[in-house]
């Protein structure tokens, strides 16, 4: 994973900054300038309409009772795309433009949840591993249950001190 990354770090500037150059050379500076903030101001507008929309998108399914795994998960995409719309840039735009558009999100969205299967236990690609058999992560446990060694799960053990608030005042004002 690290390799990718260092490889992403360097290309995306150095592609970023050849089209800089061919545009600039076509247009002119002022004009290059000009066309970068343009896109900068209106993906951060079209983000900003296209989350609403996929939060009333959510708040309609938590309504009916389902699950709003797809719209949470193309909620984060529309973060990714926000970021890529910010970066000054025309690839990093035409990236972000891309996974705005509803329909290509919706189906790059559709293809992570092919990969990504939700287990009882947790994410079986998603860095969680599925436990198998019987056994319980440490949030499923039931604590009334009769543990190993005989004793009633129905008694906790522990200790005790009685205070009373009349003797903590008391206590307070010397």
């Amino acid at each position: 994973m690290f390799p990718v990354l260092l490889l992403l770090f360097i290309l995306v500037p150095v592609i970023e900054i050849g089209l800089f150059i061919q545009v600039g050379g076509w247009l002119g500076l002022w004009p290059t300038l000009a066309l970068v903030l343009i896109t900068a101001f209106v993906g951060a507008s079209l983000v900003r309409n296209q989350g609403l929309m996929t939060l009333a998108s959510v708040q309609d399914r938590l309504n009916r009772g389902e699950l709003p795994a797809q719209q949470i998960l193309e909620g984060v995409m529309l973060a990714v795309a926000g970021v890529l719309l910010l970066t000054p840039g025309f690839m990093t735009d035409a990236m972000g433009m891309l996974v705005l558009l509803p329909g290509p999100r919706a189906a790059l969205a559709k293809q992570v949840m092919q990969r990504v299967t939700v287990s009882q236990a947790g994410f079986t690609q998603g860095g969680f591993h599925q436990q198998g058999g019987n056994a319980q992560g440490p949030f499923d446990a039931d604590p009334f249950r009769r543990n190993g060694r005989g004793e009633d799960g129905n008694t906790f053990e522990g200790e005790y001190e009685r205070k009373d608030d009349d003797d903590d005042d008391q206590h307070r004002l010397r």
